[in-house]
């Protein structure tokens, strides 16, 4: 027989819910012995944004089968405040601050190395690969594709909703509380490498004539050896980042 539940989905899981289930309690009816992870997902809400689950106001975890008439709330992650004592759905917080991103947020891969954050991104990774990646290096899915977010292995992943890779900088400096950890010249844009100081006469032959001239201190990466100073560029991305931490 059909399974009748009542379900309120709140805050940002709105995101994934169309207009006319929105911050309200609506009935949802399905067949056979799903857990509340499919349920929830069928319903639109990928389970990586997903962070407790009550029903009939007792905490319960991914596999819990809902019965006919349960009242279910779902909630996403939670920065304001101690959840401890409840069943956690995910064995560690999702604030690692290192991330893979998908072939939609190419631009917002640079901005993150720009602040310091250890961020993997190539235009040709694949689902299998990112999801992979994500698990065996404890990564953070930053995506545009609420598919891959649905795929049961993933744990810790985001659905980024802004197109513009600003605010997309914005939206994910806010969802993982990173501004007091941003850190400029600490990654490499082009490749994700770390940033080491360097001396002038060691990249000499790579520099043009002016920069030799008006600049003395350089860094380069260790991965692919494109070379850094603190020039105009720089300066523009210090005033970026102090724009971002002054607005948080």
């Amino acid at each position: 027989m059909p399974t009748t539940i009542q379900i309120r989905f709140y805050e940002e899981l709105n995101d994934f819910l169309p207009r006319y289930k929105r911050k309200i309690t609506f009935k949802h009816t399905f067949k056979g012995n799903m857990s509340i992870k499919d349920v929830i997902e069928s319903i639109g809400g990928p389970h990586t944004e997903v962070d407790l689950i009550l029903v009939n106001r007792k905490s319960v975890d991914f596999t819990f089968k809902a019965k006919d008439r349960d009242q279910i709330s779902v909630y996403p992650v939670f920065e304001s405040f101690d959840i401890s004592d409840v069943t956690r759905l995910r064995p560690r917080p999702l604030r690692i601050t290192k991330f893979i991103l998908d072939v939609h947020l190419g631009k917002l891969a640079k901005y993150l190395r720009m602040i310091g954050f250890d961020t993997l991104y190539e235009n040709n990774y694949s689902d299998p690969y990112i999801i992979a990646t994500s698990h065996s290096e404890k990564r953070i899915i930053l995506t545009r594709d609420i598919g891959i977010l649905k795929n049961k292995q993933v744990t810790h992943g985001y659905f980024v909703r802004s197109t513009n890779p600003k605010d997309q900088l914005r939206e994910v400096i806010d969802r993982f509380d990173l501004s007091k950890n941003i850190q400029p010249l600490n990654r490499c844009f082009e490749c994700n490498g770390s940033i080491v100081i360097v001396c002038q006469e060691d990249i000499e032959h790579l520099l043009k004539p002016k920069t030799r001239k008006y600049f003395n201190e350089f860094f380069q990466c260790i991965n692919c050896k494109k070379v850094y100073w603190e020039g105009s560029h720089y300066h523009n991305i210090i005033d970026q980042i102090n724009s971002l931490q002054k607005s948080k």
